[in-house]
């Protein structure tokens, strides 16, 4: 008697976009890793792009100059979700994008319209040669980079949750430091749903998940849930 060939699940390209202190990371992260999918961190993009103008000396705040520069760094990114590394020219920049520096230039940069050209296009290209499919998370992931995913999720969570997972990640923080994650969030969250180019904004077909009372376990079995059943249907 023959038995029936196991097939291997259909490759699904999965986008989580919302603001930041939702959960993104982790969560697109462990869902990758749960459904062996790759994972693409496309904040992470923006980021090394705006290191290697500071490190290059160009005026963030000039955009004209930030986009004559825009196509001079390769950027490459590692999509293993259980280690996800991302170069610039080379170098390892996967601690110096983490620094205050980068991260009160990064919306300027990302602002900039050729920028955005750039980095969208290798997400694309990135997120469409996937084998087995991947997990996308930015901001504009379902509007804009990938408006033809399989399955797109907007996270939201409520102003104090994220204001509050955002200052545990580091010890010691008392109310005025979480006031001022806050007021750092709203501020970031401003530019990115403002800028002209590909505003953060949930997509019309997006599932929305509010994170707030949810635990990270429980975020990411609700996402691993909807993933499957997109397969299942596919």
């Amino acid at each position: 008697m023959e038995t029936a060939a196991r097939t291997a699940p259909a490759a699904v390209i999965v986008a989580i976009d919302g603001p930041a202190g939702t959960g993104k990371s982790s969560t697109s992260k462990a869902v990758a890793a749960k459904l062996g999918l790759g994972y693409l961190d496309t904040g992470a993009q923006y980021r090394a792009i705006t290191w290697w103008m500071v490190d290059n000396g160009i005026d963030v705040e000039d955009a004209v100059a930030v986009a004559d520069a825009a196509r001079k760094p390769v950027i490459v990114s590692g999509t293993d979700p259980a280690a996800p590394t991302i170069t610039v020219d080379g170098t390892d920049v996967s601690g110096p994008i983490r620094t205050q520096e980068v991260t009160s230039r990064v919306s300027a940069v990302s602002a900039v319209p050729e920028v955005r050209q750039v980095i969208t296009e290798l997400q694309r290209t990135i997120a469409t040669e996937a084998p087995r499919g991947m997990v996308v998370e930015g901001r504009d992931i379902g509007t804009t980079v990938l408006p033809d995913a399989d399955l797109k999720i907007f996270l939201t969570a409520s102003a104090e949750a994220r204001a509050a997972r955002r200052s545990g990640e580091l010890k010691g923080k008392d109310a005025s430091d979480l006031a001022a994650t806050r007021a750092a969030l709203a501020k970031r969250d401003a530019a990115d749903s403002g800028r002209k180019a590909s505003p953060l904004a949930k997509a019309d077909d997006a599932v929305e998940v509010d994170t707030t009372d949810l635990t990270l376990d429980q975020v990411i079995e609700c996402v691993v849930t909807l993933v499957e059943e997109k397969r299942a249907a596919a």
